[in-house]
């Protein structure tokens, strides 16, 4: 099963790829997708959907895990991410890419056992659970690589659920759309 994790933001969009076979997870492709402070809003976004769009054209993934909007107090913030996230959901939909998505605290959780984590935590625990030696900069890309592993754990639950070894697109794709037929 393959699965692209978004942590979605207009100066820096985190991403990453990762495989899991039986219950053993391997990185693919990871990174982010990095922006101009100087370039127009509009350019930015242009970027990274253009960006996320070649990325899911090239690995072909069964499903995107992406972190649900969350803000605290600052609305200047969550407004570009959440113009981020729209062209981000945007190049699933021409994709025909499901999604699941995740609160932050889900994705903390799923990697580290508990949902108020420590940045320096998820990092470790991400970098552990797939093998990866070096460092991974900048912190978003990790955060991407947390919410792929959150998704394929969330994935494979829900195919144990399901009869008949569906696929997780078949599976989500019911979960939406209760009467469809595919």
């Amino acid at each position: 099963m393959l699965a692209l994790g978004i942590d979605p933001g207009t100066a820096i969009c985190g991403y990453g790829v990762v495989e899991m076979k039986g219950s053993v997870m391997k990185p693919v492709f990871y990174g982010s997708i990095l922006t101009d402070k100087d370039w127009r809003p509009e350019e930015r976004l242009l970027k990274i959907h253009q960006d996320v769009s070649d990325i899911i054209g090239h690995f072909q993934p069964e499903f995107m895990s992406i972190e649900k909007l969350y803000f605290n107090r600052n609305v200047n913030t969550a407004i570009p991410v959440a113009q981020a996230r729209g062209v981000v959901l945007l190049a699933a939909a021409e994709h025909n890419l499901p999604i699941l998505e995740f609160t932050p605290m889900q994705i903390k959780k799923s990697v580290t056992g508990t949902g108020g984590a420590e940045k320096n935590q998820i990092i470790f625990m991400v970098r552990r659970l797939l093998g990866i030696r070096e460092e991974i900069n900048p912190d978003d890309t990790a955060d991407a690589l947390a919410a792929a592993i959150c998704g394929l754990n969330q994935a494979r639950v829900l195919q144990l659920q399901a009869k008949g070894g569906a696929r997780i697109g078949e599976i989500l794709e019911k979960q939406r759309n209760p009467l469809s037929k595919r």
